[in-house]
């Protein structure tokens, strides 16, 4: 496994599993300890994603030590505010059977921010999470959350795949000192990712599949990747991208792919932002 330091004393595993969009009954709680059987450790969900609770039960069937677990856990808008997130976190928690949380998150970058950070800088000074951080910031959003706190988010959680690349953006994280996390890596399928011809070319020269060239791809870039999947054989496949490096001109090739353009909601758009908060 490769690891970050996000946080002094706070390693992350670099490669983790993700459970967005998986909310049926016992289907999650499978996927995870399939997850955890087949060597993660890190682990991202979120109250939003209402599964924290299948989470949690899977962590404490896996007999897995919590101390080489990492669990990452989000604030959703509307759980905002000083004493609104010490209630979502409390819930969370609860929910998730933990005594603490290593890595919790503002999910998005709207409602009362300032608010839930000091109560967040409270939870880190108490030790009842390990690090802070944010979810799908752009770099201005960012930057005023860095200069008007005491603490600097640790992570910013943000859409990366081959065809929006966000180079720029990681480029500012990384000045400022935030780990770059990406979601989505597969892009949940769209532009037809896993038929992409480019891909299948440098897949079939490792012989690997495209899912884990992508992994390793952005692994290369330093990037925190928590691909997900109900599928056990494709579980322990995104596992399997420690044993191969890409060459210099297939990441040229990849680059190439990338649009400049999210798959799926722009937080800077109004529209979408009225659309999203409203749902």
């Amino acid at each position: 496994m490769m690891y970050k330091e996000i946080a002094p004393g706070v390693k992350m595993p670099m490669l983790g599993f993700g459970v967005y969009q998986i909310e049926e009954k016992g289907v999650c709680k499978k996927a995870v300890l399939d997850a955890l059987q087949t060597g993660y450790r890190l682990i991202d969900t979120a109250s939003f994603y209402q599964n924290e609770s299948e989470v949690g039960a899977a962590l404490a069937e896996s007999g897995a030590s919590r101390e080489e677990l990492f669990i990452t856990t989000k604030a959703w808008p509307t759980e905002l505010g000083e004493d609104k997130t010490k209630r979502a976190f409390d819930a969370s928690l609860t929910r998730l059977g933990l005594d603490y949380i290593d890595l919790y998150l503002i999910h998005q970058p709207f409602g009362d921010i300032y608010g839930a950070w000091r109560t967040m800088e409270q939870l880190l000074q108490d030790g009842l999470v390990r690090a802070i951080g944010v979810s799908n910031f752009a770099p201005d959003r960012l930057m005023d959350l860095i200069l008007f706190n005491e603490i600097s988010p640790a992570v910013n959680q943000i859409e990366i795949n081959v065809f929006y690349q966000q180079w720029e953006a990681q480029a500012f994280m990384e000045a400022h000192g935030v780990a770059v996390e990406g979601w989505a890596p597969f892009a949940r399928g769209r532009n037809s990712v896993f038929e992409e011809p480019t891909l299948q070319e440098i897949a079939k020269a490792h012989n690997k599949t495209i899912p884990q060239v992508i992994l390793r791809w952005q692994l290369e870039r330093g990037i925190i990747c928590i691909p997900k999947s109900t599928h056990t054989k494709r579980i322990h496949e995104n596992f399997d991208v420690f044993d191969f490096d890409l060459s210099p001109a297939e990441k040229t090739a990849i680059k190439l792919l990338d649009t400049g353009k999210t798959l799926f909601f722009d937080q800077r758009d109004p529209s979408q932002v009225e659309a999203r908060m409203k749902h």
